[in-house]
């Protein structure tokens, strides 16, 4: 592969030596290739500038500008910029603010170096990575379940008005240490105004997410294109009932159906979503408005 064809990674981080070891397991691969370094959130937008790389690893602390703001501005400025945000923070408040803000990705420092490189592929191809874990957590927030239920006033996933945005997959990895499987979610990228920097401030002293308000709306993305196949009355509920989190045998509970008829609703509505399980499927359903 010619240095043309390879994938470009900025790496904004300001600490010199994890800069050096992601670039030690950066050069690895034979498709990436680390063309600069910043140490700071403006160094970033300046490196971006003059370097065009394909995808910024960001870090989220940093001095002068974090990378969020950085991001935010980015993708202002340079709309077509893949940034995966690369950071050991998982604090629900630092994460919908990077994806408001327009990343692609939100990896944790703990991510193993394969994971690292489906992330950089992944996002570079225009998709969302998320480590599984927090991917999860973005599944209760839009499927109105759990304590992120109550963070504010957010609908289906999307751009929303004026912000960025790229067509693409979701993808959820595995992380370093507790790991656990990844999935893909087809899609377009989160966008949007970033949570302010107060709502930043009270979740890392430890305020629960659910008293923390975005300052922005996510809106169904209108231009998703239309499912070749739509779903059936039952399959719709049986969606609602599976965003909601029940298992199969509860959906057949609920819906006083056999257990195989559920298997089978659940099923068909993998098939026509194009989806490979069932927290792809509940992405899906909140992101086309289907629940």
């Amino acid at each position: 592969m010619s240095e043309q064809e390879k994938i470009k990674v900025l790496l904004a981080e300001d600490h010199a030596l994890t800069r050096i070891g992601l670039k030690t397991v950066l050069s690895r691969t034979s498709d990436i290739v680390v063309i600069g370094e910043a140490e700071n959130g403006q160094d970033a937008i300046d490196k971006v500038q003059a370097l065009s790389p394909d995808v910024v690893l960001m870090d989220v602390g940093m001095p002068v500008m974090d990378g969020i703001e950085a991001a935010g501005k980015l993708k202002v400025s340079h709309p077509h910029v893949n940034i995966i945000m690369l950071t050991s923070h998982d604090n629900d408040s630092d994460i919908f603010a990077s994806l408001s803000a327009g990343a692609g990705g939100y990896c944790l420092k703990d991510v193993l170096p394969e994971r690292l490189y489906t992330a950089i592929r992944s996002v570079n191809a225009g998709d969302i990575w998320l480590d599984s874990s927090i991917a999860s957590r973005v599944v209760r927030l839009y499927s109105g379940s759990g304590a992120a239920s109550n963070a504010g006033n957010i609908s289906n996933l999307g751009p929303a008005g004026g912000s960025p945005s790229s067509a693409g997959n979701y993808s959820s990895g595995t992380g370093g240490g507790a790991a656990s499987t990844g999935s893909t979610f087809t899609g377009s990228t989160f966008t949007g105004s970033t949570f302010s920097s107060s709502e930043r401030t009270a979740a890392e002293a430890g305020q629960p997410a659910r008293e923390s308000t975005p300052t922005s709306t996510f809106a169904h993305h209108p231009a998703m294109p239309e499912l070749p196949e739509p779903l059936s009355p039952r399959e719709l509920e049986v969606l609602s009932l599976l965003v909601e989190g029940l298992s199969n045998q509860q959906i057949a509970d609920r819906l006083i159906i056999s257990l195989a008829t559920a298997k089978t609703h659940v099923r068909n509505i993998l098939n026509k979503l194009a989806v490979d399980d069932r927290t792809q499927a509940a992405v899906q359903a909140m992101r086309r408005g289907l629940v």
